[in-house]
């Protein structure tokens, strides 16, 4: 089953109900999930001893666990959300080893053998007026792990239970899970209570953190999810309700007894709601000519900041960490933690991080990696990664006037490559399982239907949970992956699953189903103009072709939108299409060399429209010395939209493109 057309809200097998009795302080830091059906009457969980039908398992599971451990049901609950949204991902580990609906760690077992960074060939800077940037990327192969990613084994010694039937056992995790917030409770020592409120401490440590900040901005969310409560159905099929209590309180003194250290808050751009630490990645100058691993700005001063870019490491907190501290290799501005949602900042916004593999990018963004390592590439992402996340970003786009939308916030799947030369090389992360319709609830701008039925653009929004397309090479070349969640939509050249997926005539190759293969996907929250239908079909201009996805009637994968599209001015048959909008030649002053307006190997042909994402100025930012006296932000006249052009956005020159609106 698919996602309403109309509204996000209501999609079939996901109802979201939100419980709540009078304003509450932290109502903010919860925002609104994805909705599902019609459930239930009842306001409290079915009585576990009672004859459920198979739906509740889930539901008695919890309370059954509860009873054993001793812990409140509601406290495992809302634990257990915040860990996984209590989904099981099918016994599938998440971006650093955590299984189950408790979301217990069991990193060695996930472990990767490479990580992100060392994926193709993309130059991290993307600045063809310098020396292209590949690193030489040595992590250790067999790396200690700390307790927070070792918590599987732990449940595995406390409740005498195989760890692999942790790993694949619903009911058996969430024991695993209840027996460890018992064995946390017990090591505060703190009472074995029936009242949520004694369990502030216990649910901190539960985090895995070591600092208190963090360990409170974890036990903050779980007990907003307690106030509030919370409905919805599992990727399972499971109904899981936790009745809202709204009066509930915590005894926060807890937390300094926990004996946990003061994190380093110095100098960090971070909002108040989540925990922030300083960890620097270095200014520094090594060899003749070298230097690293970012430069130096005055934005938004000097330059604006326009795009935010979401990335996912492919490696552990620490070692990251430790690359990023070298000034050899490159640098982004954030990191989050996956475990506890624990932010790192490493470059000043003002400064421009090499993250992006395209400079004019770099010069015009945030970059923020999310930690994730794991044997099968590109699994699930945690909650509270995902609104720590949210709440930076919320942060960051109202700070620098940074619209919430996917024409500024871009995966780096969105990047283009900024030359014909550098398409292949590009990244691929966050990859197919970001739940983009998720994040954008979290960040309080959900994707819904903004057209009418003449509108000619619509907005890329399937299911998340039902949308499962074939991918391929997540752990063997070739081998299927894992059935999974998705939030992208598969392109043909025609209006038929067997006819050939649209090729990407940048990347050289034929196109696959490969799950970093961007050639022939869309994403969710991406908006394109339709160019036909056919039946059940849609097809929409997409990397210069017609390219035809299924959205059903009754079960839609798109809904109409509405914004500004482009098309070829009168008079042209095609017009070139960019992967930067740098100035023109007379923009450049005295001793900043002219960076060469090369097109890329696409055209956007005459009858052919795209959607505009901004209007931009040519803009360079000349940084190629260690010392900063000759940096320079040249500014030309040219214009340039940036549209929708692939699964990545891409640059056209106002002087060759008509604007219009979309139709009603």
């Amino acid at each position: 089953m698919r996602g309403s057309a109309t509204d996000p809200t209501s999609t079939p097998g996901h109802r979201h109900l939100r419980r709540t009795a009078g304003t509450l302080a932290s109502a903010a830091l919860l925002l609104p999930l994805l909705g599902a059906a019609p459930a239930p009457s009842a306001t409290a969980p079915p009585d576990p001893g009672s004859s459920a039908p198979s739906a509740d398992r889930l539901q008695r599971a919890y309370a059954a666990a509860a009873e054993k451990s001793h812990v409140p049901q509601s406290v495992l609950l809302a634990v257990s959300y915040l860990q996984s949204r209590w989904d099981t991902h099918a016994g599938a580990p998440s971006v650093t080893g955590g299984y189950g609906p408790m979301h217990l760690t069991d990193a060695r077992t996930a472990l990767a053998t490479t990580e992100h960074f060392a994926e193709g060939s993309e130059d991290a800077r993307g600045d063809a007026a310098r020396r292209a940037l590949h690193p030489v990327i040595k992590l250790p192969a067999n790396p200690a792990l700390p307790a927070r990613l070792r918590t599987l084994p732990t449940a595995a010694e406390l409740t005498g239970l195989p760890a692999a039937k942790l790993r694949t056992d619903p009911a058996a995790n969430i024991a695993g899970g209840a027996a460890l917030l018992a064995a946390a409770q017990k090591q505060l020592g703190e009472p074995v209570s029936a009242d949520p409120a004694d369990w502030y401490g216990a649910v901190a440590r539960f985090s895995g953190a070591d600092d208190i900040a963090t360990a409170a901005a974890y036990a903050n969310d779980v007990y907003d999810v307690l106030r509030t409560g919370e409905e919805r159905i599992t990727d399972a099929g499971q109904l899981v309700v936790l009745a809202a209590q709204p009066h509930v309180t915590a005894d926060t003194a807890q937390l300094k007894r926990a004996g946990l250290r003061t994190l380093p808050t110095d100098g960090t751009e971070c909002p108040l709601s989540v925990s922030c630490e300083w960890i620097p990645a270095p200014y520094a100058q090594f060899g003749n000519d070298d230097y690293g691993n970012h430069d130096l700005g005055d934005r938004p001063a000097s330059q604006s900041i326009k795009y935010i870019v979401i990335h996912d490491t492919e490696g552990t907190w620490d070692g990251v960490l430790n690359l990023v501290q070298d000034p050899t290799y490159v640098s982004w501005n954030y990191t989050i933690r996956s475990t506890d949602g624990l932010i790192a900042q490493h470059v000043k916004a003002k400064d421009v991080a090499w993250h992006a593999g395209n400079w004019y990018i770099n010069a015009k963004s945030v970059g923020i990696e999310h930690e994730g390592f794991l044997a099968a590439p590109d699994a699930w992402y945690t909650e509270a990664m995902y609104r720590s996340s949210a709440r930076l970003v919320r942060y960051l786009a109202r700070t620098y006037g940074i619209p919430l939308d996917r024409q500024h916030i871009l995966g780096h799947d969105n990047v283009p490559g900024p030359t014909t030369s550098t398409i292949p090389g590009m990244h691929t992360d966050p990859g197919p399982y970001w739940d983009w319709r998720h994040y954008f609830q979290l960040l309080g701008h959900p994707f819904k239907r903004t057209g009418g039925k003449h509108s000619s653009v619509v907005t890329i929004l399937p299911d998340y949970a039902a949308n499962q397309p074939v991918y391929t090479g997540c752990t063997t070349k070739d081998q299927p992956c894992a059935a999974h969640g998705s939030g992208e939509v598969r392109l043909y050249s025609d209006h038929d699953a067997n006819a050939p997926l649209i090729k990407d005539i940048g990347l050289g190759t034929a196109p696959t189903d490969g799950v970093n293969d961007l050639s022939s996907r869309v994403s969710t929250g991406q908006q394109y103009v339709v160019a036909d239908h056919w039946g059940d079909w849609t097809a929409i201009w997409y990397l210069g072709q017609k390219a035809w996805f299924e959205n059903p009637l009754k079960h839609p994968t798109a809904v109409r939108g509405s914004g500004l599209v482009v098309t070829p001015k009168d008079g042209l048959a095609s017009v070139p299409v960019y992967g930067r909008a740098y100035p023109e030649k007379e923009a450049y002053p005295a001793g900043v060399p002219a960076q060469s307006v090369v097109a890329l190997p696409y055209t956007m042909a005459e009858g052919q429209k795209y959607v505009v994402g901004d209007a931009v100025p040519g803009e360079y930012y000349y940084a190629v010395t260690f010392a900063t006296d000759s940096h320079r932000v040249v500014i030309g006249k040219d214009l340039y939209y940036e549209i929708q052009y692939g699964h990545r956005v891409a640059f056209v020159r106002a002087a060759d493109v008509r604007l219009e609106g979309s139709a009603g």
